[in-house]
């Protein structure tokens, strides 16, 4: 049922799983060892096998958080423990897809940028799926969402960094163009093109890519002094950042059937430009507004590669935090009660985390694009929120390592929300 909604409009919604592995303070403190992360990680990845989750998501990181916070610019200075232990996602993988049955397996997000960058995440993506597919019996996809990186630090180290002044002057809008260098290299290489740098899509800067004169106007002075010129440019090439002469990745006769791309970028030309090459879905978060939500899908249905079929809305997976308590021993307005109170607590956790403060108004607004309550409570936000044809990520475990309460949840959801809310649809 899952791979036909994704061809045809289904009027079900569909719900995968996000996995964190996030090895952070609980609301408690309680911090696990990585053995215990896993463990427990691993068991959860069962239970939803078995209960019916049509995609396992999982988080990917590279480098420790902690450490970071030692750099001369640390992008996340207050984030305690690590953001997440899978740094190679391929391995996962393979351990998720040897535990399950039924289960398709995903990254959520894999960076192209860190661990040798497009080229060798292509050859990586083809190499597993030749593994993965020498059964003709196996029709379990791999889906690979990808972006450019979860955190910058993550990727500094692997040579994404300005390579001189103009590139530090323009490096907030130049990184959007670096992944977009490497979007369209990973996407030819996995349709087992033979490409060259010089047939890869050139960086041209120009006042649209900046959200101000001034952010221009640095970058143009910058230029001036690099290139020891009076004239102000209206437009500056930037080099490759991928150099190289032809190249074809192998393994080259992988069943590409099992491989589904989604994009994690809200640029709206990205979309358009990684859909010129092979099907690329869109990620978007629960919090993202509901005319960006329209928007994006509006456009899709126009974009969308021919190749992927006929775009509809489960093509656009959405995370949602789900804080369900179906707890025994609490009657219906108790189990209410203590939802609110869990959910309050991991996202005031978060966001001290992520700022080092506690903003009281995003712990409200994060409450507001959470699912939040008892059965009754979750089914109702579910149906009045979202569409039938939507796919969500549902996340269980943020900022909560009590696994067995997390599979109690998980178990409580796709057992008692899920079959109410096909009934409502």
């Amino acid at each position: 049922m899952a791979e036909e909604c994704v061809q045809y409009e289904c009027d079900i919604v569909q719900f995968d799983i996000f996995f964190s592995i996030s090895q952070t303070p609980d609301t408690t403190g309680y911090i696990p060892s990585e053995n215990e992360m896993f463990s427990n990680f691993l068991d959860q990845v069962e239970l939803a096998d078995e209960l019916g989750f049509g995609v396992g998501w999982v988080a990917q990181a590279h480098l420790s958080t902690e450490i970071q916070k030692r750099n001369t610019k640390p992008v996340v200075p207050h984030y305690p423990g690590e953001v997440g232990l899978c740094t190679d996602f391929f391995q996962i993988a393979q351990k998720m897809f040897s535990r399950t049955k039924r289960m398709d397996v995903g990254s959520a997000v894999l960076s192209i940028l860190a661990s040798g960058g497009p080229i060798a995440i292509a050859e990586r993506v083809g190499s597993f799926i030749a593994l993965h597919g020498m059964m003709e019996e196996e029709n379990r996809r791999l889906h690979i969402g990808f972006s450019a990186v979860r955190f910058e630090f993550m990727a500094r180290p692997y040579g994404i960094v300005p390579r001189n002044e103009i590139e530090e002057a323009a490096w907030p809008a130049l990184r959007g163009q670096i992944f977009a260098e490497a979007s369209e290299i990973f996407l030819r290489l996995l349709s087992g093109e033979v490409i060259s740098s010089e047939m890869i899509r050139d960086t041209i800067l120009t006042r649209d890519n900046f959200r101000s004169d001034e952010d221009w106007e640095k970058v143009q002075l910058a230029s001036m002094k690099h290139n020891d010129s009076n004239d102000l440019p209206e437009l500056i090439e930037i080099p490759h950042r991928y150099d190289f002469e032809e190249i074809k990745t192998i393994p080259q006769e992988w069943r590409r059937e099992l491989l589904n791309l989604v994009v994690g970028s809200h640029d709206p030309k990205l979309q358009i430009e990684v859909n010129k090459w092979r099907p690329v879905q869109v990620f978007n978060l629960s919090i993202t507004p509901a005319h960006v939500i329209d928007a994006t899908h509006e456009r899709m249905r126009q974009y969308y590669h021919q190749d992927g079929g006929e775009w509809n809305r489960s093509m656009m997976p959405r995370t949602i935090m789900v804080f369900i308590n179906n707890e025994e021993g609490l009657t219906s307005e108790e189990q209410s009660l203590a939802a609110k109170k869990e959910a309050k607590a991991a996202l005031t956790t978060y966001w001290s985390a992520l700022e080092g403060t506690i903003d009281p108004a995003k712990v409200e607004r994060a409450s507001d694009n959470a699912v939040i309550g008892n059965v009754e409570e979750v089914v109702e936000q579910i149906s009045q929120r979202f569409d039938s044809n939507d796919r969500l990520m549902c996340w269980f475990d943020f900022f909560n390592h009590d696994s067995e309460r997390v599979k109690r949840d998980m178990t409580a959801f796709m057992e008692k929300v899920a079959p109410n809310i096909e009934e409502r649809k």
